[in-house]
Formats: C-alpha cells, sequence, structure tokens
C-alpha cells in the first residue's frame, strides 16, 4: 500500500423540489385513503361481497360440512384397493413397517456366502461352505 496524501472531498447536498402536483391533504380522496389506511391498520376494513347467511347455498355447505364432521361424506373419489398402484402402495408400507418406519433406500445388499478353500494331503482342493 502507497503512502500517499489524504485528499479531502466536500459533498454538496441539493435540495430538490417534489416533483409532480402537489397534494391537498384535505381534498376528500385523501381524507377517504386515510380512513382506509386506519380502518386497514385496525382490521376492521370489510373487502368483498357480504356473505348471506340464511341463502340456499350457505344451507347447503353447513349441510355437507356437518356430514363430513361426522364421517357420512368424504372428499374425493374413494380408492380401489384391488388396483395395481394400492397393491404396490400396501406392499410398500408393509416394507415399511419390516424396517421400524423407515423405507430402505437403494439396491437390496445381496447374500455373501464365504467359501473355505481346504487342500488335502493328496494336494487335491476341496471347497467347503460355511
Amino acid at each position: 500500500m502507497k503512502k500517499g496524501k489524504n485528499t479531502q472531498v466536500e459533498v454538496v447536498v441539493k435540495t430538490v423540489a417534489q416533483k409532480g402536483r402537489p397534494v391537498n391533504p384535505n381534498s376528500t380522496r385523501q381524507l377517504r385513503l386515510k380512513e382506509l389506511e386506519e380502518k386497514r391498520k385496525n382490521g376492521e376494513l370489510k373487502r368483498g361481497r357480504p356473505v348471506v347467511e340464511d341463502s340456499a347455498r350457505q344451507k347447503r355447505l353447513k349441510e355437507l360440512e356437518a356430514k363430513r364432521k361426522n364421517g357420512e361424506l368424504k372428499k374425493g373419489r374413494p380408492s380401489n384397493p384391488n388396483s395395481a398402484r394400492q397393491k404396490r402402495l400396501a406392499e410398500l408400507e408393509a416394507k415399511k413397517k419390516e424396517n421400524g418406519g423407515v423405507m430402505p433406500l437403494g439396491r437390496p445388499k445381496s447374500k455373501v456366502e464365504e467359501l473355505e478353500v481346504v487342500v488335502n494331503e493328496d494336494n487335491s482342493i476341496e471347497v467347503v461352505a460355511k
């Protein structure tokens, strides 16, 4: 690193006037925007169309929800337990249970048989499985 002179630079700050039309804080639009912002902060801002509680659709939705809670009605199409996919999933679940809830990953290990080679007195070789 070179030793050099320390130079000081003067920083000049210029103030720029705000661009665009000036905002009138007492205009009806600005008052309405301020009121909406306050309601949004307080959680009182209502958006969308209000729900009519005693409409036919709302009654039907309540009945369906009650049936789902009681187990009378289930969402979606029921699965076929005899399909190939469901059989495969059942096999995978069985494998998981065998391994303590964990699915074994990768290729299964091959069984290695140890062989013992015995040389007899007459120089004949005999292979014996352990």
